[in-house]
């Protein structure tokens, strides 16, 4: 486990496009380390963007975005991308998994990533035993349901012990069952890792397992929970 816990601070953070229309606007936000927090709202607020702004995936127009008082907009492309492999998981809705490599190698990646000097043999085995999917290790992506697929991603997501987990909508291509499984994985990881969970949804009903709710319409904060 890491040892430095990151609060993340956003300061009057806006997104606007090159057609003008304002995505955020003066967006002013403090998640603590170790909590589990969802971003909802309807299609097109902006909550998405916001994650994305959140994981450094994104940059603001204006304001600034920081992790443990380290302004991570500031940073170079290659610090960026580094800081991101290091400290940062992240689960799609779509999966994002390559399926010219088996699981074994889709979750093994992070690590050839951050070059970690760990057993990559130990690691993958119990991100794959973790996610109950220990007899897939060399099946291919495509080999698989949805719901296995996002706990394939789950485990690669995980298997760096990430200071922060982001998630965009990670049930959302899921039946209730598979989605309440995947939350349930999600869940855990926030609780043994004490990683800090941020997941947007636009569906009350997978929000209200997190601690803290947080409300976004038309690119602005509505309310806090």
């Amino acid at each position: 486990m890491k040892e430095n816990k990151i609060t993340i601070k956003l300061n009057n953070v806006g997104k606007k496009y090159i057609n003008d229309i304002n995505v955020l606007n003066d967006i002013n936000l403090t998640i603590n380390s170790g909590d589990f927090v969802s971003i909802i709202g309807p299609s097109g607020c902006g909550k998405s963007t916001l994650l994305n702004i959140i994981a450094g995936l994104d940059t603001p127009s204006t304001g600034s975005v920081s992790h443990n008082e380290k302004t991570i907009n500031k940073l170079s492309d290659n610090e960026l991308a580094k800081y991101r492999a290091h400290n940062i998981g992240f689960v799609f809705q779509f999966f994002n998994l390559l399926p010219s490599l088996t699981l074994w190698e889709n979750i093994g990646l992070p690590l050839e990533i951050i070059n970690s000097k760990e057993d990559k043999h130990k690691l993958i085995s119990t991100a794959l035993q973790n996610v109950g999917m220990e007899n897939f290790a060399n099946y291919f992506p495509q080999e698989l349901s949805g719901g296995q697929m996002q706990r394939i991603a789950i485990a690669r997501a995980l298997i760096h012990r990430p200071q922060i987990i982001i998630a965009d909508e990670p049930t959302g291509n899921l039946d209730s069952q598979n989605g309440k499984n995947i939350l349930e994985l999600l869940i855990k990881a926030n609780q043994e890792l004490k990683s800090t969970l941020i997941l947007v949804t636009h569906d009350n009903s997978v929000a209200s397992y997190s601690k803290t709710i947080i409300r976004i319409k038309d690119g602005q904060i509505l309310g806090q929970n």
